[in-house]
């Protein structure tokens, strides 16, 4: 048998339908290639509109922020009363109910639909008499809704609304896309904001830690503030909250016209900064905020072209130290954002003001201490120098031999000798020699100190150590660290702090009153008594241990008497100095009167000589200087009858025989050096030119 296969026939689709799904097909690929929304939107109308005959197209999406039916797309035949971009509630359109319901609506006539009045009153207004609308939705998620138009009633068939809707399909997916792709795009944009405002501050702390200059800081702000928060404007103020000013501190603002400037004061309440102050918080202003001042600074700021402006307050430490502020010649150019970002650098930049405000304050008061140690030690200089050590006797060369031999050792030095012989010269002529001259000599007179503060003074305190001790203090032995203590009046140290002092001499090393902490200095000591050490060790006054640790090299000052003839150069010298002083001219003095001086005991010593020829010099009247002999005591006639020696003829002795005698002195001093340092002209505070002049007139070689 032969089989018989028969072929029943296939219906074939018509042409019209083929042509519709290629359409549709061509639809799919123009939406598809698109990822941007209104790209989208613009290329599925065209598509569209080649296969459907149709007057208007909207597109509606759903806003869930707001509640709303957005319109994204309206592609109509004539004019539209809306725009792209107008909202209607979700519940007063056609394209909300099908967005709620996910159905299609389908109206032939819009007479016969009365739900949505507000949309339909719209469509007529567009000359549109039947509308079609069907859901946008991709995946399960409802995203809105696309609605056609026509000005003809029942204007679509049964195919034409099927091939609308898997048209509304294809666009659900493509929209879908889009808003990912413009999510995916957002969160990448607001990363990379991130990412440049973290880079921000990591630069603004860089800036910070590296710089104590305001000026510096803020230029390299604003420049990389620029990159991330756009500003035509940029400033820094200082607050000065007893005045109730800003101090406009550092401005960049390229396009000004000069009215904002650097170096302004303002009064808090006469500036919209001062806002930013008052409230501690972050402060956005538009141009009406500002014309609301009134005052002249406002008017400044507007003349300028200023429309927006972000300012954040500079707080550290409960303290408002100033105000960053940005703006905008735009207005509107800051958000709530913009504002809390500039508080982040605002805070890194609070530390910088703080850090500036500190170190400025630090300098000024080592300033003005340098200022006061270069003034004191000019004072010292100036009053105690190697230079007014007078003299040319046996006893005052032997006791400089000893300096010149002792100096340039550490050795402690005991000084001995009467009050008034000149021991504290002998001490700085001693560091002025030795290797620490560069440093300061610090004096202690432990006679003249209280001796419940003495500790204190000689090593510090801590803060609370003792009822008034308010604040911590540092010790003369810290502040002599590097150079050398006198002790003058060494003697007269309390029995109970002796043994710290010899600690220090033993050890280098201490601690402050109140404090366990071990402090180590480097001091060379110099020590001076009047008193006979030996005699108060004897009688339990003064330690053994520490007068032996003193005494490693004694010098002894020789009194006044013993070195009689240095009398006349210490009269001539004081007799200059003070005459200089106070503005008066003493040519001569009465040999009777160098001659008596010269036959006195002086028991205060050099001190008694200096005070008897400045009261000389303050009752001089003339060129002559007359000496009080009678205020001498024993008188210097029972004196001079004792020695057995006749009374001088009365001569006077002219300041130039005086000056000739203190040339040749100095030079015997100096080994007959005159230039250089140690020199004879640095000696007597001359240019070597006039004191060789002056040496030519004098007879001196």
């Amino acid at each position: 048998m032969r089989a018989v296969v028969s072929f029943e026939a296939q219906p074939t689709p018509s042409s019209a339908a083929v042509r519709r799904y290629q359409n549709l097909l061509a639809v799919t690929e123009a939406v598809i290639s698109h990822r941007e929304l209104p790209d989208l939107f613009r290329a599925f109308a065209a598509e569209l509109r080649r296969v459907a005959d149709f007057d208007y197209i909207a597109v509606l999406l759903h806003d869930p922020a707001r509640g709303v039916m957005r319109l994204h797309l309206q592609d109509s035949a004539g004019p539209s009363p809306v725009e792209p971009g107008w909202e209607i509630p979700v519940e007063e359109s056609a394209g909300g109910w099908v967005w709620r319901t996910q159905q299609p609506l389908v109206v032939h006539d819009l007479g016969e639909e009365a739900r949505f009045p507000a949309a339909t009153s719209l469509l007529r207004e567009s000359g549109v008499n039947s509308y079609y609308v069907f859901p946008l939705t991709s995946a399960g998620r409802r995203l809105g809704a696309l609605g056609f138009g026509c000005k003809a009633a029942r204007a679509c068939g049964d195919d034409d609304l099927e091939f609308l809707r898997l048209a509304a399909k294809q666009v659900g997916l493509a929209v879908d896309n889009a808003l990912n792709f413009q999510s995916a795009q957002e969160a990448k944009e607001q990363l990379a904001r991130e990412r440049d405002r973290l880079r921000l501050l990591l630069e603004v702390n860089n800036a910070v830690v590296t710089s104590l200059d305001l000026n510096e800081v803020f230029a390299s702000v604003s420049e990389h503030l620029r990159r991330v928060m756009r500003h035509d404007y940029a400033s820094l103020s200082l607050y000065d909250e007893a005045r109730g000013e800003l101090e406009m501190r550092a401005l960049d603002f390229a396009e000004g016209r000069g009215l904002v400037r650097e170096g302004m004061r303002v009064k808090l309440k006469d500036t919209p900064t001062g806002l930013a102050v008052e409230r501690r918080a972050p402060v956005l202003l538009g141009r009406e905020d500002i014309e609301r001042y009134g005052t002249e600074y406002a008017g400044w700021v507007l003349a300028e072209g200023i429309s927006s402006a972000c300012i954040v307050p500079l707080v550290s430490h409960e303290r408002v130290l100033g105000t960053l502020a940005v703006a905008n010649l735009r207005g509107d150019a800051y958000t709530p954002e913009d504002a809390g970002f500039l508080g982040r650098v605002g805070t890194q930049i609070a530390i910088a003001v703080e850090n500036a405000l500190s170190y400025r304050e630090v300098e000024s008061l080592k300033n003005k201490l340098s200022t006061e140690k270069v003034y004191l030690e000019e004072v010292i200089n100036s009053e105690y120098d190697f230079e007014e050590i007078i003299g040319h006797s046996a006893a005052l060369r032997r006791i400089l031999r000893e300096v010149e031999t002792v100096a340039p050792t550490d050795s402690v030095v005991l000084i001995t000798g009467e009050t008034g012989t000149g021991k504290e010269l002998i001490a700085r002529a001693i560091h002025d020699l030795s290797g620490r001259r560069e440093r300061t000599m610090v004096k202690v007179n432990c006679a003249a100190i209280p001796t419940g503060l003495l500790e204190s003074e000689l090593f510090g305190h801590e803060r609370g150590a003792f009822t008034g001790a308010v604040a911590q203090r540092i010790g003369r032995f810290e502040v002599a660290h590097l150079g050398s203590l006198f002790l003058d009046e060494v003697g007269d140290i309390p029995l109970e702090l002796q043994a710290k002092l010899l600690r220090v001499l033993q050890e280098q090393e201490f601690e402050r009153l109140g404090s366990s902490r071990t402090v180590r200095v480097d001091v060379r000591v110099i020590a001076a008594t009047h008193r006979d050490l030996d005699e108060e060790v004897r009688q339990g006054r003064f330690r053994a241990d520490l007068f032996y640790r003193l005494n490693v090299f004694p010098v002894e000052v020789p009194p006044l008497r013993e070195r009689a003839e240095d009398i006349p150069l210490l009269v001539g010298y004081f007799a200059q100095k003070y005459a200089r002083r106070l503005k008066k001219r003493i040519e001569a003095i009465p040999s009777e009167a160098l001659d008596a001086l010269s036959r006195y005991p002086w028991p205060g010593n050099i001190r008694e000589l200096q005070n008897l020829v400045e009261r000389a010099v303050i009752l001089a009247r003339g060129t002559e200087l007359r000496i009080p002999l009678a205020e001498l005591k024993p008188a210097p006639s029972a004196s001079a009858a004792g020695n057995g020696r006749a009374p001088s003829a009365a001569r006077l002795v002219t300041m130039e025989e005086m000056e000739r005698d203190y040339i040749r002195e100095v030079l015997r001093h100096t080994g007959g050096v005159v230039g250089g340092r140690g020199g004879a002209a640095e000696i007597l505070g001359l240019p070597v030119s006039t004191l060789r002049s002056r040496m030519k007139k004098l007879g001196l070689k």
